[in-house]
């Protein structure tokens, strides 16, 4: 990181949540130009933003570079645990895929915590639910639905003005 993150307060974990989603909708609304805008924030423990990234999928011509790899790479980078990110929070504009979702629960992240939900492909409880599977050996606190219009609107703005 080229510059210091802000730390976020501890006040109730909705607030907190709440502001996390904020910080993705601004990532999202940074997403480059035919990029699905959706935003990822990954914070410590103690509120620090180890990492933020929106989906470069089409930008980048890479089928991984979505909001949520992006940010698991860039905080495993930044965490003085490496690649567990136990005890951190992930904080997403759209309920993770299956490869996302995946990823998580590779990284051990501590908490999913997504905006809108996903019918077509959410893996943290709408169509699968790869988090919370019994069968995984490592399974991560998800809340979803923070913020779910504001971050739906992101979306739905996208696909009209791409449909025009």
């Amino acid at each position: 990181m080229c510059h210091p993150e802000p730390v976020l307060p501890r006040p109730e974990p909705e607030l907190r949540d709440e502001a996390l989603i904020r910080l993705a909708i601004a990532e999202a609304k940074a997403a480059a130009p035919g990029d699905i805008p959706v935003g990822a924030i990954i914070a410590a423990p103690d509120g620090t933003i180890l990492a933020r990234a929106s989906n470069r999928r089409e930008a980048d011509a890479d089928p991984t570079a979505h909001a949520e790899v992006l940010a698991l790479r860039a905080a495993t980078t930044a965490h003085a645990d490496g690649w567990r990110l136990e005890d951190c929070t992930l904080a997403v504009t759209l309920e993770p895929c299956t490869m996302c979702a995946g990823a998580a629960v590779g990284a051990r992240i501590g908490r999913i915590v997504f905006g809108a939900w996903e019918p077509k492909t959410g893996a943290c409880g709408s169509l699968f639910d790869v988090v919370r599977d019994p069968r995984m050996l490592y399974r991560p606190e998800v809340r979803g639905g923070v913020l779910a219009d504001e971050c739906a609107a992101l979306l739905t703005e996208f696909f009209v003005d791409r449909r025009g």
